[in-house]
């Protein structure tokens, strides 16, 4: 990677400003899901092993700006406190004199979360004197918050102007990797598996993967809008109509480079939206009218998954139905196995954060692919081609 790592600088002495994305859902105050936490863990356990102090800051949730109960960072520094052996102390505020008596106080090798720094407008709206303020708390600044790395905030990149080594967490330097060595340097036959609801979501990703990939698999709603460009009815389900010219082109694309593009060939269908509804499975020409799919079929089952076990580099990003509903859940679940195959043949699997990582923690398989990005908005981005803030403004090497 062209920036500075924690592996490039000393930080032994030094307090340690770290971004992390401690994001977690929370519900009457129990963590759901600690991942994004324990994924944190190497870079904050290297930083107070080497004898830094570690402020570590993050947000939760979309608090208005302002500070919000429900919104508090406290829960996750207490469950921080029970996976380190350091003491972990909470700042009720990420600057003035409540975090600067609460850092102060703490020992070099001990850790200090702040208060969710979107109690301040200022983190969003990347103000210079929010970000001064947050950055006077260390003379280091580390960020290992990948999830958060797209967006132009305060303590993701307005930091770096005031600290001069301004360096990536292991976490970071780990998704970088893997994203830019699946897209720049794959092993072949390199398959992308696209799902999720919007073409339009997806579009950039597609046109920049099309250059890269050997077969391209759509799935989800998303394959709807690509199924009416054939002229297939869709009845309910999930279309974008105005999107059907671009589907239309990228399918061309597709054809002159060469790329496989795979739809489904058929269908699971419901006459409702909901878990307990009538369901039939039907080819992909043949949804009824006032019915819409929510789910790929059999067949299309085994074609996708013939093409992902037979791939090295196998990268998800979308689920191919609506997952959350058990009797809909089938065919990303089916997919996800199909990624578990491909990597015990030794393919190097990356799921993209957001809804497939869910999906592939739902179907109890997360550990059993290569890598599964913690950041969903952040990966697509990356993706994309796009400048990630979060990145760019780091230390150049």
């Amino acid at each position: 990677m062209a920036k500075k790592t924690l592996h490039d600088i000393d930080v032994k002495g030094k307090t340690v400003l770290m971004r992390v994305d401690f994001n977690v859902p929370i519900i009457d105050g129990s963590i759901t899901d600690d991942n994004r936490v324990v994924q944190a863990l190497p870079s904050i356990q290297y930083v107070v092993d080497q004898g830094a102090k570690l402020v570590l800051t993050s947000h939760l949730g979309r608090p208005k700006g302002s500070p919000d109960p429900e919104f508090s960072l406290e829960p996750v520094a207490q469950h921080l406190a029970s996976l380190v052996d350091v003491p972990v102390h909470f700042a009720h505020d990420c600057i003035g004199e409540a975090a600067k008596e609460v850092i102060s106080a703490a020992k070099e090798g001990e850790i200090v979360v702040l208060e969710n720094v979107r109690f301040h407008a200022g983190e969003t709206e990347n103000d210079p004197h929010f970000a001064q303020q947050l950055a006077a708390h260390a003379q280091i600044f580390v960020n290992d918050a990948f999830g958060s790395s797209h967006r132009a905030h305060a303590s993701v990149a307005g930091v770096t102007a005031y600290i001069e080594d301004s360096v990536s967490g292991f976490l970071l330097e780990k998704e970088i990797t893997y994203l830019s060595d699946s897209v720049n340097d794959p092993k072949r036959p390199f398959v992308a598996i696209l799902g999720g609801a919007k073409v339009s979501d997806k579009i950039s990703v597609i046109q920049r993967l099309l250059t890269k990939v050997d077969t391209i698999i759509i799935g989800g709603g998303m394959a709807y809008t690509f199924l009416a460009t054939k002229g297939y009815s869709v009845g309910n389900s999930l279309l974008e109509e105005d999107k059907i010219p671009m589907a239309k082109a990228l399918m061309d694309q597709a054809l002159k480079a060469g790329v496989n593009l795979m739809l489904p060939v058929d269908l699971v269908i419901a006459d409702d939206f909901s878990n307990n509804a009538n369901r039939k499975v039907v080819a992909a020409d043949g949804i009824l009218d006032n019915w819409e799919s929510l789910d790929i079929g059999p067949e299309t089952i085994a074609l996708f998954s013939g093409a992902i076990t037979q791939a090295k580099t196998v990268l998800w990003n979308g689920p191919m139905g609506v997952f959350e509903m058990p009797n809909f859940a089938v065919g990303t679940q089916s997919i996800a196995q199909a990624l578990v195959t491909a990597t015990e043949q030794g393919a190097t699997t990356i799921i993209g954060g957001g809804d497939s990582a869910s999906a592939i923690k739902q179907a109890g398989l997360s550990d059993q692919v290569s890598h599964v990005s913690t950041g969903g908005g952040a990966s697509l981005e990356y993706l994309e081609g796009k400048e990630l803030p979060g990145l760019s403004h780091l230390t150049d090497k």
